[in-house]
């Protein structure tokens, strides 16, 4: 137990432990600002004991969200963001933000505003093509990462998080699949991770030194034609030659094409097609079974892969998936990942982690139904939690 929840360095700043709340779009945030409800949930973690709990999602541009509800950084958000980080930190956790850009997965109709992709494609989000940005534009994008971290540092911030996975904007540039473009951020990997390479690049020349800079990397996409492990490895390879990172988050998954690779364990399928509106609502009941399908849940399911970026690199690692209880936690710092990161089990129980430092049997609660995916549309959470009112006892 030591080792899990002792104090780590992660670039210029120091955790608490070893165990970081990975994000999960939070469904409090109605007006694309922090609410009380968004303050919450991040405080309740952090004195549920986490080293650090991470914001999601940071847009780095009002199309860059995945719908108008979603945080896009701007200086109106900073005062709201600083509430939120004190109260993170009055309970001794540290605070990231996952900034980023949706890019295909972001829902054009609903921020009104363009979705872009590397090229050519139909948003089955928005109902119509997506916008492909030209060299121009691609470096506005790289700035608005930048901009972006500086607002965090502001907002009290100790870490960025970078998206580089599950088809969101970076993602989709280094999907073959997805990129199709015949310039210099397309066609061989290295002008497809030439996007990725750039985005770390000007948020360690805004922010590093002061705050750390992670990113969290697909692994693979886990669909025909997507991005895979031995081509993911190779950009990991450059961006730790880059010297731009304090560590990487190894993921998996398309949220376009393929997500529950992320997620494992049941598809919920009947549930996500109820919260949905009616006309896609009606398409999801189509092509749900493909979209959704099943892997089983298994403790530390994405281990097999990482083990591979751990033998390759120097760099920190962030081991992901399926990381609910002490014995997959040692068994992690065993094989030389620095730090792990834990979702669902944190939805169910927020004070997991003082339970486990009580107890080191202690299980997590989570039954891996994946119930509160369908939740974001509403309010993220565990639909078998009790949740006891703010301020009770």
């Amino acid at each position: 137990m030591n080792e899990v929840f002792a104090p780590a360095a992660l670039g210029p700043i120091t955790l608490r432990n070893r165990v970081i709340k990975s994000a999960t779009f939070e469904g409090r945030t109605p007006d694309a600002l922090v609410t009380d409800e968004l303050i919450e949930f991040h405080r309740e973690v952090a004195a549920g004991g986490v080293g650090m709990t991470t914001v999601a999602y940071c847009a780095v541009a009002p199309g860059g969200r995945t719908d108008r509800h979603q945080i896009w950084m701007r200086p109106q958000a900073v005062p709201g963001l600083r509430r939120l980080t004190d109260a993170v930190h009055a309970h001794g956790a540290a605070a990231s933000a996952q900034i980023g850009h949706a890019g295909p997965v972001a829902n054009a109709a609903s921020n009104r505003a363009p979705a872009l992709a590397p090229s050519r494609m139909f948003s089955p989000l928005a109902m119509r093509p997506v916008q492909v940005p030209d060299i121009d534009g691609i470096a506005r994008v790289v700035a608005a990462h930048a901009d972006a971290a500086k607002l965090a540092e502001q907002a009290g911030f100790d870490a960025v998080e970078l998206h580089f996975g599950h088809n969101y904007l970076v993602s989709s540039f280094l999907s073959p699949r997805l990129n199709r473009r015949g310039d210099r951020y397309g066609g061989p990997l290295e002008n497809r991770a030439r996007l990725a390479r750039e985005v770390a690049r000007a948020v360690r020349e805004a922010v590093g030194g002061r705050l750390a800079v992670i990113a969290k990397l697909n692994m693979e996409d886990g669909v025909s034609g997507g991005l895979t492990v031995p081509e993911s490895l190779q950009v990991a390879v450059w961006l730790e030659t880059d010297g731009a990172l304090d560590a990487l988050e190894l993921t998996a998954g398309s949220s376009l094409l393929n997500p529950m690779l992320l997620f494992h364990g049941d598809a919920p399928r009947k549930s996500f097609a109820q919260a949905l509106p009616p006309p896609a609502r009606w398409g999801f009941r189509l092509v749900g079974r493909p979209f959704l399908r099943e892997y089983p849940y298994r403790d530390g399911y994405l281990l097999e892969r990482a083990r591979q970026f751990r033998r390759e690199l120097s760099m920190p690692l962030v081991l992901l998936g399926g990381i609910t209880n002490l014995d997959m936690m040692r068994q992690a710092m065993a094989e030389g990942f620095d730090l792990v990161a834990m979702g669902r089990a944190l939805l169910r129980e927020p004070d997991l982690l003082l339970r486990i430092q009580a107890e080191e049997s202690t299980r997590s609660a989570c039954v891996h139904c994946n119930e509160c995916m369908p939740t974001i549309y509403s309010r993220t959470r565990c639909v078998y939690r009790v949740e006891r009112p703010h301020g009770s006892p």
